[in-house]
């Protein structure tokens, strides 16, 4: 079955989706996007990357810095739309947005609702150190993440995953799903269910005080290391420098004060939990290395103590 959709996304994770239903054969009657915004040392303007998608296919993109003015919303109902398919647009929508598509707003989530609702759920799961998310497509209501669930289907979070290879995991299968949910709802043999309030939380949006390293839990430096790369990113400082640690590998328990480097591998000790030994390294102004040949050049004897606190990275 063929549809007339809106598609609403911006980042990388919404591409795939996109890409699905243009190779679906879907009418892709616009693509909403947030604004060019600049990037880059030049700081040029640049589209997202679903700006870029869909401008490469010929489809009309639209860029509203809001949907609540009147205009936006008339622009949107007269597009005549099927359904708007949504996938991290980053914009709120309002009511008349909501109800302009015949069959609504369907939201593709990365987690299993109910479940991390809200703006980090990827982050979110890998902090917390669960041991599964996945994708939820769900029919959306003004509420934050609230609406009733389409379709889901879980992924397994292991010791190692991290952020980046969960997000691209999550963004494939959300592609995945979209197709049968939509042509679920249009035949109407796949109907909303609502959402359970147990479990429910909230995923709140990152930011740098999430990444400070206290070096007091070594399972949660662990997870730290493993969901907030790239950005806002962990590091320590030594002999003047800020070094982001971009793999680690959490390692038994061995004597030494939180922070304090217990070996000549990099090994530092935490309060509980273990130790953690950074596996890759990237001091500031140069590519990722291993740390074995980070400590070639830049040696850190057993004995010093690290001092903490979020990355200075850029997102």
């Amino acid at each position: 079955m063929t549809l007339r959709l809106a598609f609403m996304g911006t980042p990388d994770f919404s591409v795939p989706a996109l890409r699905a239903l243009i190779e679906a054969g879907h009418h892709i009657a616009a693509v909403y996007s947030q604004p060019p915004r600049p990037t880059g040392r030049g700081h040029h303007t640049k589209p997202s990357p679903v700006h870029q998608l869909a401008e490469s296919h010929g489809i009309s993109v639209r860029t509203p810095r809001t949907l609540r003015d009147a205009d936006a919303q008339a622009d949107f109902a007269a597009l005549g739309l099927d359904a708007a398919v949504v996938a991290a647009y980053g914009l709120i929508l309002p009511a008349p947005i909501l109800t302009a598509p015949r069959l609504g707003c369907v939201n593709i989530h990365a987690s299993l609702l109910p479940r991390w609702r809200g703006a980090a759920p990827i982050q979110r799961a890998l902090l917390a150190g669960d041991s599964e998310t996945g994708i939820t497509i769900m029919a959306m209501d003004e509420g934050l993440d609230t609406g009733g669930m389409i379709l889901c289907e879980g992924v397994a979070i292991g010791a190692e995953t991290t952020a980046s290879a969960l997000h691209d995991r999550l963004a494939a299968l959300g592609a995945a799903l979209i197709g049968p949910a939509l042509a679920g709802l249009a035949a109407g043999t796949l109907v909303p269910a609502p959402q359970p309030e147990e479990g429910a939380c909230y995923a709140k949006k990152i930011d740098r005080s999430d990444a400070e390293l206290t070096w007091q839990d070594a399972a949660h430096v662990d997870r730290q290391i493993r969901a907030l790369n790239p950005w806002p990113g962990t590091a320590f400082e030594f002999a003047g420098e800020r070094i982001r640690i971009l793999e680690a590998e959490r390692l038994p328990a061995a004597a030494g004060r939180p922070g304090e480097v217990i070996d000549d591998r990099l090994t530092i000790a935490c309060a509980a939990g273990g130790a953690i030994r950074p596996r890759r390294v990237q001091r500031p102004g140069r590519a990722a290395m291993d740390t074995e040949a980070m400590l070639r050049g830049l040696p850190v004897p057993a004995g010093s103590q690290l001092d903490t606190g979020p990355c200075h990275a850029t997102s």
